[in-house]
């Protein structure tokens, strides 16, 4: 097919790209440089997605037949009516619009299944908004003009080229003999899932009849407890974590933010937990989710030929200095 990748330079998208050439597709992806350092075979098409005429006329240009739409703007996010517009430029003919969305789509929860109602447009999170609101004008497109869309909702993604400072956080404390902070006593569950299976379900989304017009959960197939995701980041570094729980309002009340900073926790990582079940996934694309542990040690293979952050712990320190009285 020839097929167009709105974003497809980074992490899951670089993945999908890969996978998309390798089955023999031919294959643009459409983002904001004009050169990639993908597959030479790999098209570039340069523009702003939040540039809607030039989207669209670049859509009508291309007349792709599938568009994997996998970019969001996380300085000025990307809206559901940016989503809608793309997918309405699309042409007739078109045989697939694989949408990447996200858990936070849902309303916060455990074991959310692809029934379960979406967020509310009125979430004061604009994440969240946008992905459930894109995902709604989505599939109304879908119940209105028959447009062949398949939405995919991973939790928390981890792997090679991890843009957040997630696994590496851990990483590098565990390398430095680092203590690690653990809000309250680490039992909140997380949700997680392999770079490599979230870039495969949305590539095998193209041939599977039963795809279209549907969502999919996709993920590791049990969640794990914070505590428990730190205890795997060691055992993939061959390192034992020294924990040291703290109640997480004292974190928050010295300053930590997951967000913002001093992180704490990893970037965006202490959040309200949600967890999802993934079933669908397997029953209707064949997926089967990597063991968390086998990606967990591919992820850190990667992490060593990376070059090591500077990384301040005075707020850790100061909190810790606190803990002990």
């Amino acid at each position: 097919m020839r097929i167009l990748v709105v974003g497809g330079t980074q992490f899951i998208g670089r993945e999908i790209v890969r996978r998309l050439v390798e089955r023999g597709h031919d294959v643009s992806v459409l983002h904001r440089r004009s050169h990639h350092d993908l597959d030479p075979r790999v098209g570039n098409v340069q523009a702003d997605r939040a540039d809607l005429a030039t989207v669209e006329r670049l859509l009508r240009e291309h007349e792709p037949e599938a568009v994997f739409d996998v970019a969001y703007d996380w300085e000025k996010g990307t809206t559901a009516e940016q989503v809608e517009a793309t997918a309405r430029a699309c042409p007739r003919g078109l045989r697939r619009y694989v949408f990447l969305s996200s858990l936070a789509a849902y309303d916060a929860g455990l074991d959310r299944r692809e029934s379960d109602p979406l967020a509310s447009e009125h979430v004061p999170v604009a994440y969240v908004q946008h992905k459930a609101g894109a995902e709604r004008a989505l599939f109304r497109l879908h119940s209105e003009t028959g447009l062949p869309v398949v939405t995919f909702r991973p939790p928390f993604v981890h792997g090679p080229r991890q843009p957040f400072y997630r696994e590496q956080f851990f990483w590098d404390r565990l390398r430095d003999g680092r203590s690690i902070l653990l809000p309250d006593e680490g039992s909140a569950p997380m949700h997680w899932a392999y770079v490599d299976d979230v870039a495969e379900a949305c590539v095998r989304a193209l041939d599977a009849p039963g795809a279209v017009g549907e969502a999919f959960n996709v993920g590791h197939v049990a969640p794990v407890t914070q505590r428990a995701f730190v205890e795997s980041l060691g055992r993939a570094a061959g390192v034992a974590p020294k924990l040291v729980p703290i109640p997480r309002r004292d974190i928050l009340a010295a300053g930590g933010h997951p967000f913002a900073g001093p992180l704490y926790f990893g970037e965006y990582l202490d959040l309200f937990p949600m967890t999802e079940v993934i079933e669908k996934v397997t029953r209707v694309l064949g997926l089967a989710p990597l063991p968390f542990d086998e990606g967990l040690r591919r992820g850190y293979e990667w992490y060593l030929t990376q070059p090591r952050r500077a990384v301040d712990y005075a707020f850790e320190n100061r909190v810790l200095a606190g803990a002990r009285g």
